[in-house]
Order: structure tokens, then sequence, then C-alpha cells
């Protein structure tokens, strides 16, 4: 029953990086494609600054599918060395996600 909880967690945690990616890689060419659009003065396009919050926003969301997934890794018997590396990682991406969105919130006020 056991391997069976630790085969679970772990698709769990692969799928979610993998969900990651692609909220990255629809976040990426969307920025792209609207990135055309500005070039080109096509009407009723995204702003590149609007383009930078969506893409901002993706950003957040792909961080916080990430530290789900390390820590559904790091929860199949950890080791100390593991605990050590899960800490360093949340508080990068934890960091990271926070100044994100402080710079998102302050761009949308200034908008």
């Amino acid at each position: 029953m056991e391997e069976i909880a630790k085969t679970i967690t772990i698709y769990i945690s692969h799928t979610l990086e993998i969900t990651s990616a692609v909220v990255i890689a629809f976040a990426l060419l969307k920025l792209v494609f609207n990135y055309f659009q500005s070039f080109l003065k096509v009407k009723n396009g995204l702003s590149a600054m609007e383009a930078r919050m969506i893409f901002g926003s993706a950003v957040a969301v792909s961080l916080e599918l990430l530290l789900g997934a390390d820590v559904l890794a790091t929860a199949v018997a950890p080791s100390w060395d593991d605990i050590g590396k899960l800490a360093a990682i949340a508080v990068l991406r934890t960091g990271l996600n926070y100044f994100l969105e402080k710079e998102l919130k302050h761009k949308k006020s200034v908008a």
C-alpha cells in the first residue's frame, strides 16, 4: 500500500511539472502573438504592458505549481539532504513569486 501511495505521489508531482511547463508555453505563445500584433499595429491587440502582465501571472502560477511538485516529490521518504534542498527551493520560489506579484500589482495600479 505504501508503494502505491509513493507511485501516485510521484505521478502527481510529474503531472504538476508538466502542467507548469504547458502554462509557460501557452503564455509565451500568447506573448509572442501579442508582440507581433502590436508590432503590426493590429487593432484590438493587447498593449505591451498588458501582455507582460499576463505572462507574469502565468509565471507566478507556474512557480506555485512547481513548488507543489517539489513538496510532493520530497514527501516520499525524504532524506535530510532532500529536505534542505526543498527548503532552499521553497524560499527562492516563494521570494520570486512574492516580488513578481508585487510588481504585477504595482503595474496594474499604474495602468
